[in-house]
């Protein structure tokens, strides 16, 4: 299977997008549709991963499971949401996929929406309840994510949900330290300017205010004076 992304047929199929030929195959034996890979992958997590909407409507009417994780744990709206598959992402949770599953990392689909600014996606999963405080294993909340990538965007879409603000991480870091220390002055501003402490020490001592550069230290300060 020289050129193939998956040991199972049905998945390279699914991932290239030839819908006829996976129709004809399933046809034949319909217990292939949930078949995984050598990476415990599904045609529905490889279908997710190209993009191949058609191929996941086709599939998600047949009633294929749509939490089934591969040896990553990654569910296909792990992936989806990850790639940036808007439409595809709104056909799973249609379908009942779980918002909130994490992956071996401790990841929900909502911390790659957030580190990779896919906005219409967040506001679909945080409109569907995902946890806009979920913590990853570094004890990472999407907030973290938004805030050190300096989506800005992103982190007005999460403070919308009620994502809280100073969180600390395993190192002590709340959104504001990673902001401050990426020199994400206006995402900065933003967090201070709806509750975000200048004051919490990292487990280096350190305060959002001390990783800051010379400039932004007067502005965010101005920041948490204003009402």
């Amino acid at each position: 299977m020289e050129g193939s992304v998956s040991s199972v047929e049905i998945c390279n199929l699914a991932y290239t997008g030839q819908l006829e030929l996976l129709q004809d195959r399933l046809r034949e034996d319909r217990g292939l549709a949930t078949r995984s890979d050598q990476d415990r992958r599904t045609a529905l997590h490889w279908a997710c991963s190209a993009g191949q909407t058609d191929v996941v409507h086709f599939l998600l009417g047949l009633g294929v499971p749509v939490n089934d994780k591969d040896d990553a744990s990654w569910t296909p709206l792990h992936i989806a949401a990850s790639a940036g598959h808007d439409e595809i992402v709104k056909a799973l949770i249609g379908k009942g996929a779980q918002v909130n599953d994490v992956n071996q990392n401790g990841c929900t689909p909502l911390h790659y929406a957030a580190s990779r600014n896919r906005q219409e996606i967040a506001v679909m999963l945080l409109q569907n309840r995902a946890d806009p405080d979920a913590t990853d294993h570094f004890e990472s909340t999407p907030l973290h994510r938004a805030a050190a990538k300096g989506n800005l965007k992103m982190i007005q879409i999460l403070l919308q949900y009620k994502a809280s603000v100073n969180m600390q991480d395993s190192e002590g870091n709340t959104p504001l330290h990673l902001a401050c220390d990426e020199e994400r002055v206006d995402e900065a501003k933003l967090l201070v300017s709806h509750g975000a402490s200048i004051y919490i020490e990292n487990k280096e001592e350190k305060t959002p205010l001390k990783v800051s550069k010379a400039g932004q230290k007067m502005e965010l300060k101005f920041c948490e004076k204003l009402p």
